[in-house]
């Protein structure tokens, strides 16, 4: 069983289709959903609410697991300085807060950690401060100390579940035509956004998912971090 976060759209939507259409059973959370197939169910919860991703209830099967940790927000684009209110609590909520408790929540089900997967999505902006993107950059940040503190302490319970912590690259979704509308004054980079997206450098949902899922298929080879465009 796959259980996937922010299926509406963009890259976690093509890596549920792309499950279903290779037979898989899919368990979908978010806020919304245009999916109908007798392998997918879904619950509703919005990541930005702390108490309904802890009241959340998963009932798991018996068999492998894969938690598949999508959902993500860039918040305000612009400098700490110049914003009139910080978006740090939402972005941190949705980014790194409600992973961990669904990683949480989750894995101690589980009754055997060999059967479980823990992919949880990065950035490269994890690894590289960007002006006007601090608040998503951190939350990156958190996320893949998070992932590789859990791995790294399964190991010292002699526990081996397959744990990722993935960047996609720079993929065509929603989150780019938000950041390309970002104004020069306020996002200095903008127009690299923009060049990309001109010039067809940009992943598509589809090509991400399947390159991600291509990994998932092979061995684990001991390395969390890792990195789709050198797939």
């Amino acid at each position: 069983m796959y259980i996937v976060t922010g299926i509406s759209r963009g890259l976690g939507k093509a890596i549920v289709s792309q499950l279903l259409e290779a037979g898989e059973t899919v368990l979908g959370i978010g806020r919304s959903h245009d999916f109908s197939h007798p392998n997918f169910s879904f619950l509703s919860c919005d990541f930005r609410n702390n108490e309904a991703v802890h009241n959340l209830k998963i009932d798991l099967p018996e068999g492998p697991i894969t938690l598949i940790n999508n959902a993500g927000v860039i918040g305000t684009i612009q400098r700490i300085s110049d914003q009139k209110s910080l978006d740090t609590q939402e972005v941190m909520q949705v980014n790194v807060i409600a992973p961990m408790v669904l990683l949480h929540k989750v894995y101690r089900q589980v009754s055997d950690p060999s059967n479980f997967t823990l992919v949880n999505i990065s950035s490269g902006a994890a690894n590289r401060a960007i002006p006007s993107w601090a608040n998503y950059c951190a939350s990156k940040a958190a996320l893949n100390m998070l992932t590789e503190t859990f791995y790294l302490e399964e190991k010292e319970k002699e526990n081996y579940p397959k744990v990722y912590a993935i960047a996609p690259g720079v993929v065509d979704t929603d989150m780019q035509v938000q950041i390309r509308a970002a104004s020069e004054t306020d996002f200095s980079s903008v127009e690299n956004f923009r060049e990309m997206k001109l010039t067809n450098s940009l992943y598509s949902p589809d090509l991400a998912a399947n390159k991600m899922l291509t990994l998932l298929k092979q061995p684990f080879s001991g390395l969390v971090f890792q990195d789709l465009r050198s797939i």
